[in-house]
């Protein structure tokens, strides 16, 4: 029976509503800080350098071509979106992938009444941390080596390049968050692959509305937690049961 393409996305809108329940809270805290950090360091960075750029070439560029300006701004604001969408997602997450990891258990807890473990206590969680920030650079690294091939096409094949690119932005943000439940739960990065792959419209359908909500002024603030708590629902209403296939 052929399933609703957007179900994907509809899991992130829930993992919105997830942030507000009690239990969670206290969960979403330093995410949501840390997302609040790196993107605005990342944005103000970024307009800072593209000022002093705009600087340059207004000392340097005759007067009748000052309409470049104009030109030059909506391209910076697609560049500083690209940026924020793929590098400084990754670095958000490789900085908060510990409590990423304690914010999904504790909203499987709230979704199903049962959690992957005990419970990770904070002592737990920094034993662990070099392991967990171990597996968050190979993900990264996964992400940056095929992004070089898939960018080139973006920019070089009209029309089909940048889809593929959307394509790819979409399915490397769906394994960076669904690697929470499904971390807690030992599998491995090959696994999750795998698994996701067999559910390829789901989460490019997920990963798609992230990349979209990420590009919302406020609300990129809070996707990264809200993505986490969405991943962790789609884990247990749609691939948990595949974890023995």
């Amino acid at each position: 029976m052929p399933q609703n393409p957007l179900r994907g996305a509809f899991f992130l809108l829930h993992g919105f509503q997830l942030l507000t329940r009690p239990g969670l809270r206290r969960y979403v805290a330093v995410p949501l800080a840390v997302n609040l950090l790196v993107f605005g360091i990342g944005i103000w960075a970024g307009a800072e350098g593209f000022g002093r750029l705009m600087d340059q070439m207004q000392a340097n560029v005759p007067s009748w071509l000052g309409w470049l300006e104009w030109l030059l701004w909506p391209l910076f604001v697609l560049a500083l979106l690209i940026i924020v969408f793929y590098t400084f997602t990754l670095v958000a997450n490789l900085i908060a992938a510990p409590f990423n990891g304690l914010l999904a258990e504790q909203a499987e807890r709230i979704i199903t009444g049962r959690g992957p473990g005990a419970g990770t206590s904070w002592a737990e969680l920094l034993r662990e941390l070099p392991g967990v920030l171990i597996d968050e650079a190979r993900k990264i690294l996964y992400a940056l080596l095929w992004s070089l091939p898939f960018l080139l096409l973006a920019l070089f094949v009209p029309l089909i390049g940048p889809m593929l690119w959307l394509l790819f932005s979409a399915w490397v943000l769906a394994l960076q968050y669904l690697d929470f439940p499904m971390g807690n739960h030992g599998l491995k990065f090959r696994d999750m692959r795998y698994r996701l792959w067999r559910r390829l419209p789901l989460g490019l359908s997920f990963g798609g509305a992230v990349s979209l909500a990420t590009a919302i002024p406020v609300v990129n603030f809070a996707v990264m937690p809200a993505a986490v708590a969405g991943a962790t629902l789609m884990w247990c209403r749609e691939l948990e049961q595949q974890a023995g296939a």
